[in-house]
């Protein structure tokens, strides 16, 4: 019998019609864009998060492209993104005419590199035809990115920070999450994700008051917001006051609906999904080139388990055959893709995020992962000869 990559309705059916029963409350109760439940899920999101406010919006996508409008990020400006992760990333950066600056990862966590990210940034202001303006460091596969180094190196050349946690949300170091260090938090609510729901969504987390209120006018077509009515009277509703350029970008009701519910569990999945990866680490330590490092005093999400095989395709098609399904994140990095090879990259070029990418391969990774189901995956792994 063939293995769930993510087993989504296991989840399902353990929650018992909890969220069923949340979803046919919102579609009874009519608000169904913005509704009451897309503030309670907002506020609770912020509790868990760490952070003053949340909003939710359309998809992780818009999600980071909503920082960069309300930074009036634009046509000369550089925004520095890892090249080994998922296209959102740099892609949200050239609809507003700047250039991504794709940088390497480290070796350990497949995170952006602290010194490659300076050296970086060094490049482009020697060569001076962009400016240096944003960083966006992503939490690969769960497992946050070096943020006091990251940060460290955002404050020494004045640039703003935002954590693409799309896969990572819930990630920690010491206990606090990536908002400590950075300006924004970005996350995205696909399905497949450690918090996901039945559709798509997205949002964003800030300790910035002002910038909240820009990001809330932003994903409402440029609505009006308290900031902008200030000492002003406006007769009718604000929300026909368009103040700046905006999206359309809101949270559905229903699924902020299915989040609250999820939201509840999502602590305890998160430390079922790290006992998960430390029998899998155990397993599979033998047998594999590399498991995940995760560096004391950080906790993972584990949205990926994924390790590092010599014969990586060889691998995957004797799992395969054994019923076990398998996935590549990513086989060609952004900075290799047509897309994107015309943009800049880091001095030196990119090494580890190409050697990477002819050896990660991930394997089944879901909260009810259960033991007798990853026996029989490490068992798989251990019988395969290159």
């Amino acid at each position: 019998m063939t293995i769930p990559f993510i087993d989504l309705q296991a989840q399902r059916l353990r929650l018992g019609g909890k969220i069923e029963a949340a979803v046919q409350e919102a579609v009874v109760g009519g608000a169904w864009v913005m509704g009451p439940q897309v503030r309670q899920f907002e506020a609770d999101l912020a509790a868990f998060g760490q952070a003053r406010h949340a909003l939710g919006c359309a998809n992780g996508t818009d999600a980071l492209a909503l920082p960069l409008m309300a930074w009036g990020v634009g046509r000369g400006d550089a925004v520095f993104v890892p090249s080994f992760t998922f296209a959102a990333t740099a892609e949200v950066v050239p609809w507003f005419d700047a250039e991504p600056v794709f940088i390497d990862v480290e070796e350990a966590t497949y995170n952006m590199s602290p010194a490659h990210l300076e050296a970086a940034i060094e490049a482009t202001l020697k060569e001076g035809r962009l400016k240096p303006r944003v960083v966006i460091a992503v939490d690969l596969f769960g497992q946050p990115a070096d943020y006091p180094a990251i940060k460290a190196v955002c404050d020494k050349y004045g640039l703003k920070l935002i954590s693409d946690s799309a896969q990572g949300f819930g990630c920690t170091i010491n206990g606090e999450h990536p908002l400590k260090w950075a300006d924004i938090t970005t996350t995205s609510f696909f399905p497949a994700k450690p918090l996901g729901c039945y559709g798509d969504g997205g949002a964003v987390l800030t300790n910035d008051d002002d910038l909240a209120q820009l990001i809330d006018s932003i994903r409402v077509h440029g609505k009006a917001v308290a900031i902008d009515l200030k000492d002003k009277t406006f007769d009718h509703d604000p929300k026909y006051l368009n103040m700046r350029i905006g999206l359309n970008s809101r949270l559905d009701t229903i699924q902020a609906a299915v989040l609250i519910e999820k939201l509840k569990v999502f602590g305890q999945e998160i430390e079922w999904r790290n006992a998960a990866a430390a029998r899998y680490n155990e397993g599979l330590r033998p047998h594999v080139a590399a498991v995940p490092d995760v560096p004391a005093g950080n906790v993972s999400n584990w949205a990926q388990y994924t390790i590092e095989h010599e014969d990586r395709d060889g691998l995957a098609a004797h799992l395969k055959a054994e019923g076990i399904p398998t996935a590549v994140y990513y086989p060609i990095p952004l900075h290799l893709q047509p897309a994107y090879a015309h943009y800049p990259r880091g001095p030196q070029g990119l090494p580890v995020t190409e050697r990477l990418m002819e050896r990660v391969i991930s394997l089944p990774m879901h909260s009810d992962l259960d033991e007798a189901t990853q026996a029989r995956i490490i068992a798989a792994v251990a019988s395969f000869k290159a």
